[in-house]
């Protein structure tokens, strides 16, 4: 009954599983090379549709049709449909129409996360479970059904929020409301047009180091970052699976350029969709690395490792920030929630129960997840100065 009852849950990933069988007669007619691309282009789908951005990039895109300019003779509703609440008005605000902004945005959120985060977790999790030694990050380790459910639940309620402030922001774009945002990139000289780039590249991916990294200090951990390290083993789910208090947060480090400089809309849209493909990648569990041509990307195994040993690798799209500050994983140091600051501990420190502890996870680790298919952090007796006691 308990598993009859888990099939019919709307907030479990298990429609894939009960038509796996057909999944596999349809996917084993198509080339190779269209089911790696459907893949991959199902991640870019999910990452830029589930906070509701999608609604940005359709909202810059009209606004760039129209040369930058609303057209006041077709809002989105007249001044007579309104909400007013005593001398409130929504149009006072930028915000015409604001219900047929966010009432999409969360539509299609909800339908990528559930739909197509559903099929990565079948071309994975479900059709390759057998063997999870050719990609999964942490081959012997999964989480259970329960934490399944309590990621995607968690999740599903960071979206709401996500939602409607992507609904918000749109709907006050959409109406003239006041951004940096513009259209023509010879509008600030084509310095700035090649330069905004890593500008806001670094700016936006520096300030969520820190703000990651403060949200690892002992009071934030324990009261809002500690939800989102109950996955060890994080899927493509997880990646929403935050506190509303920190999505939000984190959400607004991202779209800030918009209102702090002149951005191209192009520049942000490309930004944005480079950060959630790569938040999905990031928390996928499976052994995704980056591109000759990104140098400063870390591979999956990265944030992998993250999740794994809780207070280091903060960084995201840029792993220079962990090395600049001290707080990248080092061979000699482990790692556990009770040690906070990205420091960890030295291996020389530990006792014998706190070595075995740390040798068990790094032997969990898949080797193939990392550059040169090696384990970077692999640790022998001989890497050890002295011999251990049980203190």
């Amino acid at each position: 009954m308990a598993n009859m009852n888990r099939m019919v849950d709307p907030m479990a990933v298990t429609w894939s599983e009960r038509y796996n069988k057909t999944f596999e007669r349809v996917w084993a007619k198509l080339p190779n090379f269209l089911g790696s691309f459907i893949a991959t282009a199902a991640v870019f789908i999910l990452g830029s549709s589930i906070r509701g951005d999608w609604l940005l990039i359709l909202v810059h895109f009209i606004k760039y049709l129209r040369n930058g300019q609303e057209d006041e003779t077709n809002s989105t509703l007249s001044s007579e449909g309104q909400t007013l609440y005593g001398d409130f008005s929504l149009k006072d605000y930028k915000l015409e129409g604001l219900p047929y902004y966010i009432l999409p945005a969360m539509t299609i959120s909800y339908v990528t996360y559930l739909g197509v985060g559903g099929f990565l977790h079948w071309y994975y999790y479900v059709r390759q479970r057998d063997r999870p030694e050719e990609w999964k990050c942490q081959p012997t380790k999964w989480l259970s059904p329960e934490l399944e459910r309590h990621e995607i639940l968690l999740g599903s309620l960071s979206l709401f929020f996500g939602s409607v402030l992507s609904g918000i922001i749109s709907c006050f774009i959409m109406n003239g409301g006041r951004t940096f945002i513009y259209y023509d990139y010879a509008d600030y000289g084509y310095v700035w047009a090649v330069l905004q780039w890593p500008a806001i590249f670094i700016w936006q991916d520096y300030l969520t180091y820190w703000g990651h990294r403060i949200f690892h200090t002992p009071f934030l951990y324990k009261h809002f970052h500690k939800l989102h390290h109950t996955y060890k083993q994080p899927t493509a789910f997880s990646v929403t699976a935050i506190h509303p208090v920190e999505f939000l947060f984190f959400q607004g480090i991202l779209i800030s350029p918009m209102f702090l400089v002149p951005t191209n809309w192009i520049t942000m849209i490309v930004l944005l969709s480079y950060t959630y493909y790569h938040g999905i990648i990031d928390h996928s569990g499976i052994n995704f690395k980056a591109y000759w041509w990104q140098p400063w990307q870390p591979n999956c195994i990265f944030h992998d490792n993250h999740h794994q040993y809780f207070h280091v690798n903060f960084g995201f799209n840029i792993k220079y920030w962990d090395t600049l500050h001290g707080t990248d994983r080092k061979k000699d140091r482990l790692y556990r929630e009770d040690i906070f600051y990205g420091q960890g501990k030295s291996v020389d420190d530990a006792t014998e129960g706190e070595l075995a502890q740390d040798m068990a996870e790094r032997e969990s680790e898949n080797p193939l997840a990392y550059d040169n298919n090696q384990h970077a952090y692999e640790l022998k007796q001989s890497d050890l100065k002295t011999s251990k006691k049980n203190k």
